[in-house]
Parts: structure tokens; sequence; C-alpha cells
């Protein structure tokens, strides 16, 4: 009978095995995928060299040329400074003289800002001047110098 039982646990096991489903193991594992942008904001400013007519005056003159590259998510500032607070200046004698840069229009008599909410690319800007026309300006020769700075927010 030891046979016979053998044999049957033997057949058992079998059917058992042919009858089981088999079991499928899942394995699993991750890979992070990591990165940076670092921030770049860049200007490039191009005086295009322009002599005013201060006797006949100038209304809007271009004489500058801005691109700006800003990758700040949150924006940038462009700031528009003078050497000599808004003022062509010869020895002691002055000129006033406006700037129309994009949506900034006025003096320089401290610096003026203008404001980008938002990432821009290759944003280009003029530079442009007003100067009052007067037969009563003192002689010499007149200049100024105008910085335009970028910045992230």
């Amino acid at each position: 009978m030891t046979k016979f039982f053998a044999k049957t646990a033997a057949a058992a096991l079998f059917v058992a095995a042919i009858a089981a489903p088999a079991m499928a193991q899942n394995a699993s594992g991750t890979v992070q995928l990591k990165g940076n942008v670092a921030l770049s904001c860049t200007i490039a400013v191009q005086d295009l060299g322009q002599s005013l007519s201060l006797k006949n005056g100038e209304s809007n003159k271009t004489v500058g040329s801005v691109t700006e590259n800003c990758n700040a998510g949150s924006g940038y500032k462009i700031t528009l400074a003078s050497s000599n607070a808004g003022k062509l200046k010869s020895g002691n004698f002055t000129i006033d003289y406006q700037v129309n840069y994009d949506s900034f229009t006025g003096a320089l008599t401290s610096q003026a800002v203008v404001d980008r909410a938002n990432a821009q690319f290759n944003k280009k800007s003029d530079l442009k001047v007003t100067v009052g026309a007067s037969d009563q300006y003192i002689a010499g020769d007149y200049a100024d110098t105008v910085t335009v700075t970028i910045a992230a927010k």
C-alpha cells in the first residue's frame, strides 16, 4: 500500500501543478529625470552714432537699438540711467532732453524702469531722443551717456 500511496500522492501533486495557474511576478523600478536651466538675462545695446541737431531740435530721433533676452519666468526689468541726470552737458551748460524707450517716455532725471511681466527673447526696442529747438543754446559740444541695464525680477 505504500507504493499505492506514493503513486497517488505523486499523481495528486502532478495534477495540482497542472491545474494551478502559474503565478507571474511583477517587478518595477523608477528612473528620475532631472535637469536645470540657468537664469540668463542679456542685453545688446547698439549705439547708432547719431549727432543731434540741437538748434533745430529733434523729435523721437532713434539713437540706439536694444535687444533684450531674459528667461526669468517672473519677468525682468530694464533700467535706463543718465550720467548727467537727463541733460546734455557742455562744461557748466546743459540742455534738457527726453527719451522714449518702449513704454517709457520722459526725462532721465532719475533712473527709469521698464517692467517686463514675463520672459522674452530677442525683444527689440529703439532708444529715441527728443530735444527742443532753441536759438539761445550756448555754443559747445554737448553730450550725455545713457546706460541700459537688464535684471531678472
